[in-house]
């Protein structure tokens, strides 16, 4: 216990400022103490290695960041857009979608109503979100060729530009592996074994509202019975098509079946494949394996159950 004798303080303000100190004193001990204790773990991580660089986000920003990247995809924007979205969110919300900001800034851009960019609804929805930022990007001239803080500054009109600048090498980390330019690039700790079932339909109608209506995802029924038991499948096919002008079919491959990484927790996906690689949630630290099995033309995608 932090003990201070009285007679050393004049002032009632000296005595307030030695509480305070104490208490931050005792603070720091218990948070390295428990930091001892459970090996300083801290939250589920997910890990992103791309040229040779690697990023640890949240789960919660790794479902942002994938939203961010299959909305540019789903409008064949190039990879430079993705990057100065990602760093713009970034700097702006942590790549979180925070209810609170600026004046009435909120979401993951930091977007205003009062500026018209939309109903608070609309601005907290990060497919919404991510489509108006990049409307907004289209309309600068050469914006590709531009420096990221004066693209994003275009967007933003922002107090302090330089300040994206700081996020532009993890952008680009997490936009070459969620482009799919990366392969096997995305790891995260997938969804808790707590019980809760995988729905297909929401898998199907996530991929279809981020990526656009032209990726068609089917459920698996094999030994399911078809019909009326197809509900109970529990893998969802995913055909790979080149839908964008970035690369051919192995990088929307590999775009697709990151994206199911990083949205792994939130629609409980346990198990993802692609090619002879899996990734799967019980053994999330050792990233995406060798299978002797394929998945074929498809990312194969298995739901908990």
């Amino acid at each position: 216990m932090c003990r201070v004798p009285l007679s050393v303080f004049s002032s009632r303000a000296r005595l307030l400022r030695a509480a305070v100190a104490c208490a931050v004193l005792l603070g720091l001990a218990g948070y390295v103490t428990a930091h001892l204790l459970t090996g300083g773990g801290g939250p589920p991580r997910c890990t992103v290695r791309a040229g040779g660089e690697e990023v640890l986000i949240v789960p919660e920003q790794a479902v942002n960041a994938a939203t961010v990247e299959a909305v540019a995809a789903s409008r064949g924007l190039p990879e430079r857009a993705v990057t100065i979205a990602l760093a713009t969110a970034f700097q702006e919300s942590g790549l979180r979608n925070i209810r609170h900001g600026d004046r009435d800034s909120l979401g993951l851009f930091q977007q205003r109503p009062s500026q018209g960019w939309g109903t608070t609804e609309q601005i907290r929805d990060p497919v919404y979100a991510a489509g108006k930022f990049y409307d907004h990007l289209v309309k600068v001239p050469g914006y590709s060729r531009l420096p990221l803080t004066v693209a994003a500054q275009r967007v933003q009109f922002s107090g302090f530009p330089q300040a994206y600048a700081k996020h532009e090498t993890e952008a680009v980390v997490l936009t070459a592996a969620l482009t799919g330019r990366a392969k096997a690039a995305f790891s995260c700790p997938g969804p808790p074994d707590d019980g809760t079932v995988g729905d297909p339909e929401r898998v199907r109608s996530a991929l279809a509202r981020e990526f656009g209506r032209e990726v068609r995802p089917r459920l698996d029924t094999a030994g399911q019975g078809g019909g009326k038991h197809a509900a109970s499948a529990r893998r969802v096919l995913v055909p790979v098509r080149p839908a964008t002008a970035r690369g051919g079919t192995t990088e929307r491959g590999w775009e697709l079946a990151h994206w199911a990484v990083a949205h792994s927790d939130e629609l409980r996906i346990e198990r993802v494949s692609y090619g002879k690689r899996v990734w799967s949630a019980g053994n999330s630290d050792n990233g995406w394996r060798t299978s002797e099995e394929s998945s074929g033309p498809d990312v194969t995608l298995v739901l908990t159950r």
